[in-house]
């Protein structure tokens, strides 16, 4: 194996964990820098890395399937499910709950994806597909389930940058820089250091909202947490088995495990009870975990299947 290889996958093992744990710690910093740049930090690498991961996507690839709609179908009936059941005994653990499952799949799904062996085809379409379609149902369900009403235009606004601008700019590359398009494709392993980057400002911004928030029991934010926790870990599972069925689990569990949390916390902050927007914050946490333990086991994976004296 050569070094460089090795030190990659060395450093992806632990690199999540340790950008969480940066992140908390470095949060006031980190929230300042955020404030500086208007936002804008996050959304750039985003866009950059999905920039990356599409540069190896042909719209000629992109074809919808049973998969994409048994798991968006399980995303709008399961959240609803969840809500009405758990909201008469605490609305704001049934809307922290519902908000977990109803929030899109996260753009950088396609990335870690990608790193787990997944079809990035059959992600990107489900992102394309997933995020069009909450901005449809998501105005109809949070007006019933908030405080305030909700439009597709608001969501539509958040979304469609992050979701277009990329695909668009890497096709444009593809048709008139085909050689750098397919260069930038193959060496698609730095969107993961991208990823980092946005993942330890996330989690710094999120640190800073929950130490600033003083309107919520510790009770009631324990009980979000934990039903955060398991939500991911349901969705993660259930994605996985439907996706076995169509012989890609990680596309699968990706694609309704990896939740854009960013839009959920502020769904979460802007028609529903604010409190409520610690289950998304909480689910940051938690999908990192999963996705960090998953790339751990794929690289195991990956050794146990290297011939030996290939090291």
């Amino acid at each position: 194996m050569h070094l460089i290889e090795q030190l990659h996958r060395n450093v992806r093992t632990i690199a999540m964990p340790s950008a969480m744990v940066v992140g908390a710690l470095l949060c006031r910093p980190i929230a300042a820098l955020e404030t500086a740049s208007h936002q804008m930090i996050t959304p750039t690498l985003i866009f950059l890395m999905l920039f990356v991961t599409f540069c190896r996507v042909s719209p000629k690839q992109m074809k919808p399937s049973m998969l994409h709609v048994w798991l968006l179908l399980f995303q709008v009936v399961v959240c609803l499910g969840v809500y009405l059941v758990l909201h008469p005994f605490n609305e704001i653990v049934a809307q922290g709950a519902m908000i977990c499952i109803l929030a899109p799949v996260a753009m950088a799904a396609v990335v870690i994806g990608g790193m787990l062996g997944a079809n990035v085809a059959t992600m990107a379409t489900y992102s394309l597909i997933c995020n069009m379609a909450i901005a449809l149902v998501a105005p109809v369900i949070l007006t019933f389930t908030g405080t305030g009403e909700c439009t597709f235009a608001q969501i539509l606004a958040r979304i469609a940058p992050l979701l277009v601008g990329p695909f668009a700019a890497a096709q444009f590359f593809r048709f008139v820089f085909p050689k750098l398009a397919k260069w930038i494709g193959d060496h698609g392993q730095i969107s993961f250091y991208m990823w980092l980057m946005s993942l330890l400002v996330i989690i710094g911004r999120t640190t800073c909202f929950i130490i600033d928030l003083h309107n919520a029991s510790v009770s009631t934010e324990l009980w979000l947490a934990f039903a955060a926790l398991v939500i991911c870990l349901v969705q993660f599972k259930v994605g996985r088995t439907i996706g076995r069925r169509y012989g890609d689990p990680p596309a699968g569990g990706q694609s309704l495990g990896q939740k854009n949390t960013v839009l959920a916390v502020w769904m979460a902050q802007s028609f529903l009870n604010p409190v409520s927007s610690i289950a998304p914050t909480a689910y940051i946490v938690w999908q990192n975990f999963v996705n960090s333990y998953q790339i751990y086991r794929k690289d195991q994976e990956k050794l146990k299947n290297q011939p030996r004296g290939a090291e």
